[in-house]
């Protein structure tokens, strides 16, 4: 049987992080390492593709300053609970979808959900914009919450836990809030 989401040799999964065609990395080793864990949970889960609640159950289990947003948050060990158990229970009625709030084309890239993708797309802007290095975990945890329709939001609301007020946590977070300080300036 083929894996529905492609495969990645282990020289890609601990490769260096995508670079842009202008030569810039896109996103930083942690992130990298981020997307590969996404990667394996959508696998081993039974899922056509990686949706935005694998990358955040990848985010705070492998990213110290994604995680960090949530640390007082009282209700994280429910959270937790929710995304280690998808496979069994809350993301049940998730298997065999696909990820979409309609707000963005159905066209999907690398085994990505629409939702996914565009997150990515999102955190790489950012961190653009910011003009700091490439997308960082926390670029991805914001851009994963921009979305309400998004599962990653779904399972934080399940949980009890309000997406905007863990937005604010990360505006605070980052120098200069979560779009930083002016554009990078064109070449």
């Amino acid at each position: 049987m083929h894996p529905r989401i492609p495969r990645q040799s282990a020289r890609e999964q601990s490769g260096p992080p995508p670079v842009s065609p202008d030569g810039a990395v896109r996103l930083s080793a942690e992130l990298t390492a981020v997307v590969s864990g996404a990667r394996r949970r959508a696998l081993r889960d039974g899922d056509r593709q990686i949706d935005t609640a694998h990358l955040l159950h990848s985010l705070l289990d492998a990213d110290a300053e994604a995680y960090a947003v949530f640390d007082a948050e009282p209700q994280l060990p429910r959270l937790l609970g929710y995304l280690v158990q998808r496979s069994i229970g809350y993301g049940l009625r998730w298997q065999n979808t696909i990820e979409d709030s309609g707000a963005v084309p159905v066209v999907t890239t690398e085994g990505l959900s629409p939702l996914a993708a565009g997150a990515m797309e999102h955190a790489c802007a950012r961190a653009e914009h910011r003009a700091d290095g490439p997308a960082r975990g926390i670029d991805l945890l914001a851009a994963i919450l921009v979305d309400p329709e998004s599962r990653a939001v779904e399972v934080l609301t399940r949980a009890g836990i309000d997406a905007h007020a863990v937005s604010a946590r990360i505006d605070d977070r980052l120098p200069g809030g979560l779009w930083g300080g002016p554009p990078r300036s064109s070449r």
